[in-house]
């Protein structure tokens, strides 16, 4: 186990691991907790009970956060003709076809979302191996394979994120920067829930949203009270 640094221990040591807080409570603390120099995240744990390992337990989607995110987000699309044109109006940062493919295929990737075009996505397939791994890959569920590329590149530059259960069944996502008002870390808060809660499995066994947490990039984490979260 890696060993605590002496701000850590310090951190944690000012919050109570054991109690429980309320949802408006923890925000403020992990405010209050974001003393580095950067901006940083506010970020949520959501702890479900499901095992991603059976596909019919897999929680994965998007959501628009109201109050948006607080990073500049860079996008890539794939697109030819009109579809590109359209993309470069809407605002994606590179767009391209098999130059694109080349230059990710040579290391470049300056991008923090994908899109695609469906007749785009024989090219996009060839690199699975590299986009995959960084969740990059378009995904027609998620609202990236696409002919409607403008919006969609207009809904990822403007506060729609991903969220992926992990394989210990959890999900962590930022819902915010530290230097955003609590009330508008709490309508993001509450977005996310309520979008992670419309998703749940099927497969899913008995109690699914089992523990939640708050924290900052550098802050500890700040247990919340499952009761004041709705569909828990």
């Amino acid at each position: 186990m890696a060993k605590l640094t002496k701000k850590a221990k310090t951190l944690a040591t000012a919050v109570d691991v054991l109690k429980l807080h309320g949802i408006d409570e923890a925000i403020a603390l992990a405010k209050t907790h974001a003393t580095s120099k950067f901006d940083e995240t506010i970020e949520v744990a959501l702890n479900l009970g499901v095992d991603p390992r059976h596909a019919d337990q897999m929680v994965r989607g998007v959501v628009t956060l109201p109050k948006g995110t607080g990073k500049t987000v860079r996008v890539g699309v794939f697109a030819r003709g009109a579809k590109a044109d359209e993309a470069t109006a809407a605002g994606a940062d590179v767009v391209g076809a098999e130059d694109l493919m080349d230059a990710i295929q040579g290391g470049k990737i300056d991008f923090d979302r994908c899109i695609a075009t469906p007749d785009m996505m024989g090219l996009v397939g060839r690199l699975g191996k590299i986009l995959g791994p960084k969740g990059l890959m378009p995904n027609p569920k998620l609202g990236t394979v696409t002919m409607n590329v403008a919006a969609a590149v207009e809904a990822a530059k403007g506060g729609q994120v991903e969220y992926r259960v992990e394989k210990a069944g959890i999900i962590h996502s930022g819902i915010g920067k530290a230097s955003f008002p609590a009330e508008d870390l709490r309508a993001n808060f509450d977005a996310l829930v309520d979008a992670v809660v419309k998703a749940k499995p099927t497969g899913a066994k008995g109690k699914y949203v089992r523990k939640v947490a708050v924290s900052s990039s550098m802050g500890p984490g700040i247990k919340v009270d499952t009761a004041e979260v709705a569909g828990a």
